[in-house]
């Protein structure tokens, strides 16, 4: 039986991800260590909070006790580290809290794993790591070139684990993923803000003219690349993992007013991001050669996301009060009303 060392898994991709673990292996141990920050909510795992494969420890990547308490308790088999500060906006604004997670609790762990041995070390890193690009799209092999401190931490920790893997043999896989959609995203996030505020009438804040592009993997296609990597990718190497799925912000904010038959003039074009990146792509030629392949359709993801938020209300709400309302009128310069 495997076990599983799942860091930041009350997150948005983290959580998906253990229920994927869960639904898909029936043998199994999973020990989820998150913090609990703003974004960590014990809620996105509540329907598995019975299940006897299911360990919750509660702390930081970052404290080396808990962590080689936890490598001592349950021997993890293989680890994948979501836990991270991921929100370029915050980063901004306060970069150390970024440096801190995503190096310093990145080397945290890998410490762990050289001490306490383990199977596989997959690092869930971003395709923010390479900065923006005009045309085509970029390779495992191109050079990194982040454009803000969360970008860069990322990449600090990208790197830090494939050192672990040159340096101490540590069995390592990096990957790189384009900006992931679907249900239980925290929501500052584009998609899942621009959803609840309009379903609340309120503006959506599109920075710039709306045209940078991004590249969308459906949440649901990130794990399942993962576990295919799991088993079928080669250590010490790093794989892009993206949806094919290249839009303006403009173009989704539409669909989604489209969707929800919300009037266009909740648009709010605002000042742009400092260092705002105007396009990233992947090409995931490397994985796909593998034998994986994204399965949602945009369109088809967008509408189940959008869906999930209209009948998951509750689960929002609670969180878009009080201090993330705050948060939200000070980074965008708009008034909640």
């Amino acid at each position: 039986m495997k076990t599983y060392l799942i860091t930041g898994g009350c997150g948005f991709i983290g959580s998906n991800f253990v229920r994927y673990i869960l639904s898909n292996e029936k043998e199994c141990r999973i020990v989820n260590l998150d913090k609990l920050t703003y974004a960590g909510n014990p809620k996105n795992l509540s329907d598995v909070d019975n299940d006897d494969r299911y360990i919750f420890v509660h702390g930081d990547i970052c404290d080396e006790k808990v962590v080689d308490e936890i490598f001592s308790d349950y021997h993890p088999d293989i680890v994948f580290n979501f836990a991270a500060e991921s929100h370029v906006d915050r980063s901004i604004g306060k970069p150390d809290d970024f440096i801190r997670a995503d190096m310093f609790g990145v080397f945290t762990l890998l410490e762990a794993m050289k001490l306490h041995g383990g199977e596989l070390f997959v690092q869930i890193s971003t395709d923010e790591v390479y900065g923006s690009i005009e045309k085509g799209e970029f390779s495992e092999t191109d050079p990194l070139m982040p454009s803000n401190p969360y970008s860069a931490s990322k990449a600090g920790g990208d790197r830090l684990a494939y050192s672990y893997y040159v340096t101490y043999k540590l069995p390592v896989i990096v990957t790189r993923a384009s900006n992931n959609y679907g249900p239980f995203q925290y929501p500052e996030k584009l998609i899942p803000l621009f959803i609840t505020n309009a379903l609340e009438d309120q503006p959506l804040p599109l920075y710039g003219d709306g045209k940078n592009v991004r590249d969308w993997l459906y949440v649901e296609d990130h794990c399942s690349a993962l576990h295919f990597i799991m088993t079928n990718g080669v250590l010490g190497e790093t794989y892009n993992i993206g949806g094919g799925n290249e839009m303006q912000n403009i173009e989704i904010t539409r669909l989604i007013l489209d969707h929800l038959s919300k009037p266009e003039g909740l648009i709010r074009f605002v000042e742009d991001r400092k260092g705002h990146d105007q396009r990233y792509a992947l090409s995931i030629n490397k994985l796909r050669q593998l034998g994986w392949e994204p399965k949602h359709d945009f369109t088809d993801g967008l509408r189940t996301t959008i869906d999930w938020y209209v009948s998951n209300n509750n689960w929002w709400r609670k969180i878009k009060s009080g201090e993330f309302r705050e948060y939200y009128e000070q980074t965008y310069n708009l008034k909640v009303v």
